[in-house]
């Protein structure tokens, strides 16, 4: 018999339907072998003794907010993957209680090893993978962020760790987001609280500001790596070159503009082009894509929605796509996309004043 639980008033998702979360008890899993531990928490592998079906359980710390943290992070997967509706979000299989402990779990689709994962085992050295690789990978990924944007829901924490790579046959077949507990829905008024890692946050964040949108998205490799808000504006601003009010009004009155600027020897000029050249990496197609998805000021910032509509995704119904164990090219459809991603030159900068 399952139970209801309804999150507290303080932790239910704002924006979300007010919904009832069945629970039932974790004794129709069989726990195969554990995923990952850390501070958050842990997920394990599991599987449904009924229908043998093959789960990830994931437990939330109590230090990380425990039930009410893993409750509200239920809530925003379930809307994200809209019932396997967004085939690009990982799947909600519901929450289940230990009865020795009472602890809630949170059940969801097992995919595969994370991109992080799979990007560390390519060796040094390795040749970079066809663009319609990294392009296949693209088209997923914004997919699936365009159908979370169209729910009114924005992760915050896109990077490598949370995109699971799955699939069989000696290939991978998908890529889907996973880790929502950092969402939030746009139908929450502003201010916003900063969230998310570091080196995958957007300018605004970093500068405080307490409006942003589904247009906070975090793609790829950590291009800029920095230390602290400011150290980390400094390694964006190094590469796509300091914003004015020209070119992203009201710039000039944050507290870095005021403060830190001042101490710093920065340049306007952008640098993104060297690192990502077209005769061995990125076509001019491709480079616009990836130029408006870092545009620092968010309001001309490529959407989701507007990055799909380039010509860069026009021939995406036929990619050529190497599988991860082997070299042999396949032509797969739409739905079997298997991509991986090219390993790229790595910026490290650091900003001391």
């Amino acid at each position: 018999m399952a139970a209801c639980v309804e999150p507290a008033a303080a932790a239910r998702p704002a924006g979300l339907k007010r919904r009832r979360i069945a629970v039932s008890s974790s004794e129709q899993y069989e726990e195969i072998s554990r995923l990952g531990e850390g501070g958050f928490g842990a997920v394990v592998k599991a599987r449904h003794r009924a229908t043998g079906r093959i789960v990830a359980i994931k437990r939330v710390a109590e230090d990380h907010g425990g039930h009410a943290a893993l409750l509200r992070e239920a809530r925003f997967l379930e809307e994200a993957s809209g019932g396997g509706a967004n085939p690009f979000v990982v799947g909600f299989h519901g929450v289940v209680r230990a009865p020795a402990t009472l602890d809630l779990r949170l059940v969801m689709e097992r995919v595969g090893p994370s991109l992080h994962d799979l990007l560390r085992q390519r060796g040094p050295g390795s040749p970079p993978l066809p663009e319609t690789t990294v392009r296949a990978a693209m088209w997923q990924l914004l997919t699936g962020a365009k159908k979370m944007h169209d729910a009114r829901i924005v992760h915050r924490d896109i990077k490598p760790q949370n995109i699971l790579v799955g699939g069989g046959g000696g290939r991978c077949g998908v890529v889907k987001l996973c880790d929502f507990g950092l969402a939030m829905s746009t139908d929450e008024r502003p201010p916003y609280e900063p969230a998310g890692t570091l080196w995958y946050m957007a300018p605004e964040l970093l500068l405080e500001k307490p409006d942003y949108d589904e247009r906070l998205i975090n793609n790829g490799r950590p291009l800029f790596q920095g230390f602290y808000d400011h150290g980390q504006l400094c390694a964006i601003f190094d590469v796509l070159g300091v914003p004015d009010d020209s070119t992203w009004p009201g710039i000039s009155s944050t507290t870095f503009a005021t403060v830190w600027m001042p101490e710093l020897d920065m340049h306007r000029d952008n640098y993104l082009r060297e690192l990502f050249p077209e005769t061995k990496l990125l076509s001019k197609e491709g480079f616009e894509v990836l130029s408006g998805l870092l545009t620092c000021n968010p309001e001309k910032r490529l959407t989701a929605a507007a990055a799909l509509r380039h010509p860069w995704f026009a021939k995406i119904d036929a990619l050529e796509l190497l599988g991860l164990q082997g070299d042999r090219a396949e032509e797969l459809p739409k739905e079997e996309l298997a991509p991986q991603i090219s390993k790229r030159q790595r910026l490290h900068a650091v900003c001391v004043a």
